[in-house]
């Protein structure tokens, strides 16, 4: 039996395709092994190992809350070590509630809705912003602007952190976690928005 040639097949005879067609292929496999994560670099990669002393100057948040009214929660976290601290951040357990349904494909229910994170604090982890380095004696505020949704009790656990990935902890001067609960009630009865007389301000009552 004859095998019949493919008019294509001559084209690889020559030595300038054969170069092409070698570099198109490197320049493939390296765009795969850099979309499957390959070539790139973690966020916490070089996030060095070692325990930073910080002290949680504020933690303010009403523990009388209103539906549909907005609030600001503050955490203000200050460096008391010698050394900077590779990533300041702060988790915070959880803007909502579960509730105890099994006829409920997710059981969770937002009991807040998060309008603004702290700015430039947004990272890959549910619930945890980061603000960078923390030098020696510096402080920052992770500021949160929330709505109550759904009324009744309300309990958020919150953590400090020095870094992204465990390698770099947060503790207190005398020792433990820093971290802290909010805890308080939200009210069932909405407040009521007016005008004020400049005809621009929203001015809300009651709640």
């Amino acid at each position: 039996m004859k095998l019949v040639q493919s008019p294509f097949e001559h084209l690889c005879d020559s030595p300038a395709l054969r170069s092409r067609a070698v570099a198109i292929a490197g320049l493939a496999c390296g765009l795969v092994v850099a979309g499957c994560g390959g070539g790139g670099q973690r966020q916490d990669a070089n996030e060095p190992s070692g325990n930073y002393k910080v002290q949680v100057v504020q933690a303010k948040f009403a523990d009388h809350q209103a539906l549909a009214k907005r609030s600001l929660m503050l955490i203000t976290v200050k460096n008391v070590d010698t050394k900077t601290i590779p990533n300041i951040s702060v988790t915070v357990k959880s803007f909502d509630e579960r509730l105890n349904d099994p006829t409920l494909a997710d059981p969770r229910r937002p009991q807040f809705i998060v309008n603004r994170g702290p700015r430039g604090g947004d990272t890959s982890y549910v619930g945890t912003s980061a603000l960078g380095p923390l030098k020696p004696g510096q402080t920052k505020t992770f500021t949160w602007d929330v709505t109550a949704v759904v009324a009744g009790k309300y309990s958020l656990k919150y953590a400090v952190a020095a870094g992204l990935n465990g390698k770099a902890k947060a503790i207190l001067a005398g020792g433990g976690e820093p971290g802290g609960e909010f805890n308080g009630t939200i009210s069932g009865k909405a407040p009521q928005a007016k005008v004020a007389d400049d005809g621009k301000t929203v001015v809300t009552t009651g709640g």
